[in-house]
């Protein structure tokens, strides 16, 4: 990189929010040091990771993904605020496709096909629901196959760990749930969620090897919206690499799939998750998908002086 200076763009997905740069011809060296510099909410911009655009055709996960879906032209490479690498964020997803149509890359009236290390992700525009705030702008993505990954007996037995949360006195059941990356589900009552700490990253038995995302959920019953039966949960989490934050896209939808299979036979296929940053709707599809929709916001375009950058980070 020739230059001192490097042009982002700050933007959230229900308060989950992401520092973003255009990196299409992959110039940029993005390292784990200035992923945290970048995310760093005293010393740099702040965010919960840092999502850069980059050609498919840029990187290996890249180009496994054009082999698939040769419409996949550009590429989100997700990065944890602490510089780890994570496999796809779904509100990142929808921040990433507004992006791109700043950016002049999607015109937003076809769906929009886009590679993450969790495989092709399709997003299109959809009409904002009545109820949620959060923009007028929602996008909804097909966020692939969600899976329980102990399967049926799992299922029937509603659980296969145990968390323990700091401020809960006791370890609580949970539920292990893929969606392209790990989450682990437990339910609280309301006070119960209000006392949770998650300063502390919360300890899950077994231990899980590539660590686990965990979505403290309170289920609120059902609710007739617009004609159609819909579940309701409200949801904290604390994500692995990052700490606790105001939202979580991929989070929301294991909270729906797990509180979904708990409820049994004709629970509803819709459900809004309530987020301490705002509401996206999680629609389980008959092929075995989620489909995650919610707000996107651009919110600042910046120039950062990395010379500066680097200094407040020493």
């Amino acid at each position: 990189m020739t230059s001192a200076s490097l042009r982002v763009t700050k933007g959230h997905g229900t308060q989950n929010d992401f520092v973003l740069l255009d990196d299409r011809d992959g110039s940029v060296d993005l390292t784990d040091v200035l992923v945290r510099e970048l995310a760093d909410r005293r010393a740099g911009l702040g965010g919960d990771g840092v999502i850069r655009v980059i050609a498919s055709g840029r990187l290996p996960e890249g180009e496994a993904v054009l082999a698939d879906e040769p419409a996949a032209r550009w590429f989100m490479d997700y990065r944890n605020g602490d510089g780890s690498i994570a496999e796809m964020c779904g509100n990142g997803v929808r921040v990433f496709a507004a992006y791109l149509e700043r950016l002049g890359l999607w015109d937003g009236a076809d769906e929009l096909a886009l590679g993450t290390r969790a495989g092709v992700r399709r997003v299109r525009r959809v009409t904002k629901p009545n109820g949620p705030a959060g923009g007028d702008d929602w996008y909804a993505v097909d966020m692939g196959r969600w899976t329980v990954p102990g399967g049926a007996a799992v299922v029937a037995a509603g659980f296969d760990a145990e968390v323990q949360v700091a401020g809960l006195d006791v370890a609580r059941p949970a539920l292990s749930i893929d969606v392209g990356n790990p989450h682990t589900v437990l339910a609280l009552r309301d006070d119960e969620l209000d006392g949770a700490d998650l300063t502390r990253a919360p300890v899950v038995t077994p231990v899980p090897p590539a660590g686990t995302n965990v979505e403290l959920v309170v289920p609120l019953g059902e609710q007739e919206l617009d004609g159609v039966v819909v579940g309701r949960v409200r949801m904290r989490v604390h994500e692995r690499g990052v700490g606790e934050t105001r939202s979580c896209g991929t989070g929301a939808v294991a909270a729906a799939m797990a509180v979904r299979a708990w409820a049994g036979a004709g629970a509803p296929d819709v459900w809004f998750v309530d987020v301490p940053g705002g509401t996206v709707r999680v629609t389980a599809l008959a092929d075995g998908h989620a489909e995650l929709a919610g707000p996107a916001v651009l919110v600042a375009d910046a120039s950062v002086d990395l010379d500066a950058l680097s200094a407040g980070s020493r």
